[in-house]
């Protein structure tokens, strides 16, 4: 999708708690064996407590608004993406964070598209702003969209739960204009969303449809059923979509943008936060091949946030001035089901140097 209209990032804030969870104490306690934490590559992760998964979206949705100098009650849409439990049975907590933010103008979705929720939330929020623009062409849009995820037990183990994943506590927050002004610090150039549904049985795997969550198992299970999966179709077909997948998304992304991987305003490309061995498998190789853009793994020290990636990647892009005026970076993020997307941003060329 490449906006009609240019699409401001005016703010984007990953809020982390302040408990740690430590790789050597998950060893020590049996929930991990010593390679698998050697492969996925994370020494802590971030760990809530007893801080539920909207508030933390609520925190940082809050810094996102005071760094852009908005109010809530300014903000046309509040779009919630999750991957996990937020805490109640049958509720929408999109609304209670546009509630708790004061955003009561905003009209509050809910985007439940897993791991690659947040990407979904910035593709469908900008759409929406866009359209909203068209029916009052003079009047500035803004969309805020946020996530968070609380992966705590007893009904999800954050360091076996998955395969080549560890899950880390977040809420992350990015705020959206329409147009872009001239003190946006990025601009939303392009997004491309690639998905194969056919995956969605790893997932799945043999399990019956059951009448209510956990009803089958004590705690979430994504080895289960990936191995039920695996066991049926073998893994040849997984890791060859998995790669036609992400050099697509590439291909579409910079299509949209009008780029292509040789320019060199194309500065980084930041990779989604997962494991270490499934980055230097799955990822690199493709991309390292594809693009002459440098590689930033930015998920060492929180893990995978769950619907957070690359949200919390756009954050870490502007919180440490990574982008000089004029460049580019692609971010990725990709999610159950399966879906690959592919955000591209740029700092404005007219902006001061840091």
């Amino acid at each position: 999708m490449r906006p009609v209209e240019a699409v401001g990032i005016t703010a984007a804030e990953l809020w982390l708690p302040d408990g740690r969870e430590r790789a050597s104490e998950a060893v020590g306690d049996g929930q991990l064996r010593a390679r698998a934490a050697r492969e996925l590559g994370h020494d802590t992760v971030p760990a809530s407590g007893d801080v539920p998964a909207p508030d933390m979206a609520v925190e940082a949705a809050r810094k996102a608004l005071a760094a852009a100098g908005v109010a809530a009650g300014d903000v046309d849409m509040v779009c919630h993406a999750w991957m996990y439990y937020q805490g109640h049975d049958l509720w929408s907590p999109a609304h209670y964070i546009a509630a708790r933010l004061g955003a009561r103008d905003a009209l509050p979705v809910g985007v439940q598209q897993v791991c690659n929720g947040g990407s979904a939330a910035v593709e469908l929020t900008a759409a929406w702003l866009a359209a909203a623009r068209a029916s009052l062409p003079g009047t500035p849009r803004r969309g805020l969209l946020t996530t968070g995820d609380r992966f705590a037990g007893p009904g999800f183990d954050r360091w076996a739960g998955d395969y080549g994943v560890v899950y880390g506590d977040a809420g992350t927050a990015v705020l959206l204009t329409v147009p872009a002004g001239p003190r946006d610090p990025l601009v939303l150039r392009a997004v491309a969303t690639v998905a194969a549904p056919e995956l969605e049985a790893m997932h799945r795997g043999a399990d019956p449809f059951a009448p209510a969550a956990r009803t089958l198992r004590d705690r979430v299970d994504m080895r289960a059923t990936k191995r039920a999966y695996l066991t049926e179709r073998g893994s040849d077909g997984f890791h060859a979509t998995n790669e036609a997948a992400i050099r697509e998304v590439v291909a579409r992304a910079l299509r949209d943008a009008g780029t292509e991987p040789g320019d060199p305003r194309l500065r980084y490309a930041v990779l989604p936060r997962f494991g270490l061995k499934s980055l230097n498998e799955s990822w690199i190789p493709v991309l390292s091949g594809t693009l002459a853009a440098e590689l930033l793994d930015p998920g060492r020290d929180t893990g995978h946030l769950g619907a957070g990636d690359a949200a919390a990647s756009l954050a870490g892009l502007l919180r440490e001035g990574t982008l000089a005026p004029g460049e580019l970076a692609l971010v990725f993020s990709a999610g159950a089901g399966f879906t690959w997307s592919c955000l591209v941003v740029e700092r404005p060329a007219g902006q001061p140097a840091d």
